[in-house]
């Protein structure tokens, strides 16, 4: 299905490195910053990025996080980060003006610089928000407040430099929002028939096909505890 051209600016294109950044935690690479010049897109992501954990964070359907400019005025406004805060500071890749999780869908194909990309889930806030932020809650708010970005896997490689265009192209599902989607698969509170459908959406991640399976068959039971704690 093919929709009306929506082009948005890359204003901001950040990587960063893996660290050991807390005594006793796993290490991170959540901590980025602006990075100039064209930059190479694999499959799993910008060459010059990493993740720690491949369990939880990238490989293939996890290898752009994206996250809305949009919001940072909101969680200035709440108090919960500082006036001067830029974006790169809840670990996201992309910076756009003007796109945000109500006006995604999942599926959705753009082309990014030279690359081609297609939005697979939201995210999952973890325990790593709330220490590199300083806000022990966090992780709670993005998910309360569904400013939580959303993450791509990359159809085909290419080039991406911050100035360049995110250009959508393609719009295959346009009944789930990234905001729907997210905020059902975070509460969980969903009917069974559209559990059952996002579990054979094909353009969602696998990980949240199979969340989504269970919730079809009416297993809610999940243990958030490592991932939010």
């Amino acid at each position: 299905m093919m929709t009306t051209i929506d082009t948005y600016a890359i204003e901001g294109l950040f990587v960063g490195p893996a660290r050991n950044r807390w005594p006793g935690k796993p290490a991170s690479a959540i901590a980025k910053t602006a990075i100039k010049g064209p930059q190479s897109l694999t499959l799993t992501g910008f060459k010059k990025d990493q993740q720690a954990d491949l369990a939880v964070h990238g490989g293939p359907e996890k290898a752009v996080h994206h996250y809305a400019a949009d919001h940072y005025a909101d969680w200035q406004a709440e108090g919960l980060i500082a006036p001067n805060t830029r974006p790169a500071a809840f670990g996201e890749n992309i910076s756009t003006t003007g796109l945000r999780e109500d006006s995604a869908f999942i599926g959705d194909i753009f082309r990014l610089g030279t690359a081609i990309v297609q939005i697979s889930q939201g995210r999952q806030p973890c325990w790593k928000l709330n220490l590199h932020t300083g806000q022990d809650r966090m992780a709670h708010l993005f998910q309360k407040t569904l400013r939580t970005g959303w993450y791509y896997r990359v159809l085909e490689a290419g080039h991406v430099c911050q100035g360049d265009q995110i250009q959508l192209i393609e719009r295959v599902q346009p009944k789930w929002t990234v905001a729907a989607v997210t905020d059902a698969r975070l509460t969980k509170h969903i009917a069974q028939n559209d559990a059952k459908e996002l579990a054979e959406l094909s353009e969602l991640a696998l990980g949240w096909r199979k969340a989504f399976s269970r919730m079809a068959d009416g297993n809610l039971a999940e243990d958030t505890s490592k991932r939010l704690g």
